[in-house]
């Protein structure tokens, strides 16, 4: 562990009510994006977060900055309890974790010019304004590699690559100690992903920062990660050291994502074999009981259908909830 615990995840849940009537509303059913995520994040470390389009991974990065609110359980960032807490008691906590979002034009407001962007941050915290907000807007511009100037123009002025810049300086503003990257490069050029991870790991040296990367690629999430936690469907299945983890895997679900990985060598890539996942992810509106990759799960055997397995550690420092784990 690189330091003290930061960010501590306990049985968090975060459901969606379906609701149904055309006089009253009435809840039909419920999405559960997320139910019951447990990790600890420490200062310094970068932790990959991983799985399929739809498993919850978004969902479990808002509803820990709670930018939506968690169906229960904990969320505790320096010792400090977060769920439950009130807006204003939220903004200076607020201060010490940002969020990189996944599209980088989306996240932007195309109505104002990338000075406001970054400055805006600066100037409701009261920490900066007039000549030294300006200042240190473009101190924020040329450590993320933008031009001075780059200030009065607009988001749609920019590349992909340049607005993810703008989104990274517009978080870095505040000098948190999180920030939570949800697929930050997902929508970016291979060669532009390399220089934005890159960007982030300096940031990391220079700043002290610990991230939580959201990604589905492995490949880059074995790049930037100490640990990484495997989700499938709104819940943790693997959680190790990346060399764990990659060298590893103990999760049938996590050696069918791994499988999926090209190697470099052509040779290599045809001889090895390939564990192919058959169906499709089911729905979080009902998802399958005990184990809820059974359906998909080629080593299922009776008492996956009938008895979830937990999240037990069964090498060092390597968690895996499986009642058939690939030794």
């Amino acid at each position: 562990m690189k330091g003290d615990p930061l960010l501590e995840v306990t049985d968090l849940v975060k459901h969606f009510p379906i609701k149904s009537g055309v006089v009253v509303d009435r809840e039909v059913a419920r999405v559960r994006a997320v139910d019951g995520v447990t990790f600890t994040l420490h200062e310094g470390e970068t932790l990959g977060l991983v799985g399929e389009s739809g498993c919850g991974k978004s969902t479990l990065c808002r509803a820990i900055l709670q930018l939506v609110t968690p169906t229960s359980g904990s969320v505790r960032f320096e010792g400090q309890e977060l769920v439950g807490r009130s807006r204003r008691e939220l903004r200076p906590l607020r201060r010490q974790m940002q969020m990189v979002f996944q599209d980088p034009f989306a996240s932007l407001n195309p109505r104002k010019r990338v000075g406001q962007i970054i400055g805006d941050p600066l100037a409701l915290h009261g920490l900066a304004s007039g000549a030294e907000l300006k200042r240190q807007v473009h101190e924020l511009l040329d450590r993320v590699g933008l031009q001075a100037e780059h200030f009065n123009r607009y988001p749609h002025e920019f590349s992909g690559g340049q607005r993810q810049r703008i989104g990274i300086a517009r978080a870095l503003a505040l000098r948190p100690k999180l920030i939570i990257a949800d697929e930050p490069v997902s929508a970016l050029d291979v060669s532009v992903q390399a220089q934005i991870v890159n960007l982030l790991e300096e940031l990391q040296d220079e700043f002290g920062l610990s991230y939580l990367f959201v990604a589905h690629d492995l490949g880059v999430v074995r790049h930037v990660s100490d640990r990484v936690a495997v989700m499938y469907l709104g819940k943790i299945v693997e959680h190790a050291s990346a060399d764990g983890l990659y060298g590893h895997p103990l999760h049938p679900y996590s050696n069918a994502l791994l499988s999926a990985v090209p190697i470099p060598d052509p040779r290599r890539n045809t001889a090895r074999e390939r564990l192919i996942l058959e169906g499709d992810v089911p729905s979080p509106v009902d998802p399958p009981p005990a184990c809820r990759f059974h359906t998909r799960c080629t080593f299922a055997t009776d008492i996956c259908r009938t008895e979830e397995p937990p999240l037990a550690e069964l090498e060092p420092a390597h968690f895996a909830a499986c009642h058939h784990p690939r030794f």
